[in-house]
Parts: C-alpha cells; structure tokens; sequence
C-alpha cells in the first residue's frame, strides 16, 4: 500500500537562516520554495521506525529526528569540522553501519549513517 515517503515538513522560527545552514552544512540544494528533492539512489533504504516516549536514543524534547544516509561518514566529519559543526555524539560503528550526530542550529538532533555494505 505504501509506496515511500513523500516528504518531511517542519516548523521554524528563521527560515533563512535554517535553509541557509542545511545548504552549507549538508549539502542540500535547498529551492526558492524552501525545500530539496532527495531522490533514491541504488542501495539507498528508508527506515520508519518508533520509539518508546522514554527511550534515550535522541532527546525526549524531541518528537521526531531525521537520518541521512551518507556515502563516506569520515568525509562527512572532515567536511563538518571544516564547517565548524561539531559532533553532538561521537562515531558510534554497530552491525548497521556508521553514525554520527549533529545538531542543527535550532537544537534538532540530526544522525548520518553509513550503511554496511
């Protein structure tokens, strides 16, 4: 029945300075209508999943966190710390791949993932 996502929208109280900072930051080629096509790429999966109210995985404050799959996370952490973006957790490397977190300058936890394989 469900054939994919069709997007993710959220609130902010900036805008220019949210687009600007996801344009510079992650790359995104953000349009004149403030938002970016990500289209699939082979091998690329997305994850729907829930969370307990109290699991500790991103801050409870924080109903929903995105993930962006990532080709090569130590490219990302080079190109990040160039950028003056610090990690807000460390490499954490599991049988799923790599991850790594930042915040976004409204205080969203956002993870990058480097799937295995």
């Amino acid at each position: 029945m469900i054939k994919g996502f069709g997007g993710i929208f959220w609130r902010t109280k900036n805008l220019e300075m949210i687009t600007k900072w996801y344009s510079e930051v992650l790359k995104l080629e953000i349009g004149n209508w403030n938002g970016t096509m990500i289209k699939p790429e082979s091998g690329n999966e997305t994850i729907f999943s829930f969370f307990n109210e109290n699991d500790s995985y991103f801050p409870l404050e924080q109903q929903v966190m995105i993930n962006f799959q990532v080709h090569n996370v130590n490219e990302i952490i080079q190109h990040l710390e160039h950028m003056g973006v610090p990690l807000a957790k460390n490499l954490e490397v599991s049988e799923f791949g790599k991850f790594i977190w930042i915040e976004d300058p409204e205080g969203r936890l956002i993870e990058l993932w480097e799937k295995n394989g």
